[in-house]
């Protein structure tokens, strides 16, 4: 089978994932549903029809085996996740799995020295739990069993959720996979990004993944009448809240991070009240660790100090962290070997600021992402798109990525 109509058909197998949704009009794939079930009966059989064994593990997790008549070796694990945001495009995540099934299908005629798994994990956006990789993060070993009893809007449990779909919540960590039998994770995933599509790349290697830090921060200040409270005299959270805002901008492009406040919300807000309490969140990310452990406690300094210049008070909470993730050195340097075979041109190196499953596999085997150019960067919206063109040549660079990894040079069909 020629790689244009591979390309082809793992785009139309996109769209008839997205056909597994809880929305009537859009895509809704959340953890433990019966979308997520339908979705993975359909990977099931693309993985049988590509020569693969197939398994579900304890935790909801789709698999697929080329079996090896080396069974003695490290495998190889190559997945990315099947789950959704509310609304979502159809490339972020889906795509990564079905080119690995491609590549596994095109690779049926060679006797590789190595297991290959291919993988569907079954959550990693968080979508319906509010806590992100509970796919992935078992089978890295990194299971909490007190996630058990977190619940989703309608109050029903992980653990209630898996025995309904026919799981066993005390046999989560058995998903676990032993880092000495495993030879490395790949990830193929869309860049979320505009820089490949600015530099008129189709795919470009992964360097590391950003780590994370997030906070919710309060300002208080004194609610007064906006009409007989002179302005010098005033503790406007809301003002204090905009220029720290700004100053949280200023900071992130002099220190080199990425900083957002996603939310701002005014307690008690009516439109003749000077703004007396103001909660907002803060996203800090950075590829480098260091630089974001650093960076995060300096500008909460600096945040502190605008509210006391104002009279105000201000308060944070850290609610989530996520540390960086480099990827291997290793894996990095034959991802840019095919790339650069595959296109013919100088390779582009680029960090990932979203959080992947690869980030906690890296905890049992060297890590390795390739991304794949999205039109104008859009992700988590139905606007996302992606190439044929460009799958073409991802589908080409993973099927050298793994013989690359192989003594075998058996040709594909």
């Amino acid at each position: 089978m020629q790689a244009a109509h591979r390309a082809t058909q793992v785009m139309e197998r996109i769209q008839t994932l997205a056909s597994f949704s809880a929305m009537p009009n859009g895509i809704l794939r959340a953890y433990l549903t019966e979308e997520h079930r339908q979705a993975h009966q359909q990977l099931a059989q693309w993985m049988t029809q590509a020569g693969l064994e197939i398994w579900q593990d304890e935790v909801g997790n789709q698999w697929g085996r080329k079996v090896s008549a080396h069974p003695e070796m490290p495998t190889l694990i190559i997945g990315s996740h099947s789950d959704t945001v509310a609304n979502a495009g159809g490339y972020d995540g889906p795509l990564g799995i079905l080119l690995a099934i491609e590549a596994l299908d095109a690779l049926k005629g060679v006797d590789l020295p190595f297991h290959v798994d291919v993988v569907a994990f079954a959550d990693e956006e968080g979508t319906r739990f509010q806590t992100t990789l509970l796919g992935s993060s078992p089978v890295a070993g990194m299971w909490n069993p007190a996630l058990l009893d977190r619940k989703d809007k309608d109050g029903v449990t992980i653990g209630e959720a898996m025995k309904r779909f026919g799981l066993d919540p005390d046999k989560v960590v058995d998903a676990a996979r032993k880092p000495e039998e495993t030879l490395a994770y790949l990830e193929v995933h869309i860049e979320q990004g505009p820089l490949l599509e600015s530099l008129d790349l189709p795919v470009g290697v992964v360097t590391a993944i950003a780590g994370a830090k997030r906070f919710l921060i309060d300002v208080s200040g004194v609610a007064g009448h906006a009409g007989t409270v002179p302005l010098p005299l005033r503790h406007d959270a809301l003002c204090g809240t905009a220029e720290m805002i700004a100053c949280i901008e200023a900071f992130a492009t002099e220190h080199e991070i990425v900083a957002t406040v996603g939310k701002c919300e005014v307690r008690s807000a009516a439109v003749n009240v000077i703004p007396g309490q103001v909660q907002f969140s803060l996203d800090i990310r950075s590829q480098s660790q260091d630089k974001l452990d650093y960076c995060a406690p300096l500008l909460m300094t600096q945040l502190a100090a605008i509210a006391d210049k104002r009279g105000l008070t201000i308060t944070h909470e850290q609610i989530y962290q996520a540390q960086a993730v480099p990827c291997s050195d290793r894996l990095q340097q034959v991802w840019a070997d095919v790339v650069e075979s595959a296109t013919g041109k100088d390779v582009c190196y680029l960090a990932s600021g979203a959080g992947h499953d690869a980030m906690v596999m890296a905890n049992i085997a060297e890590m390795g992402m390739l991304f794949v150019r999205c039109e104008k960067g859009i992700s988590h919206n139905p606007r996302e798109n992606v190439e044929t063109q460009d799958v073409a040549v991802a589908l080409d660079c993973l099927i050298n990525m793994i013989r690359s990894l192989s003594p075998s040079r058996a040709g594909t069909d």
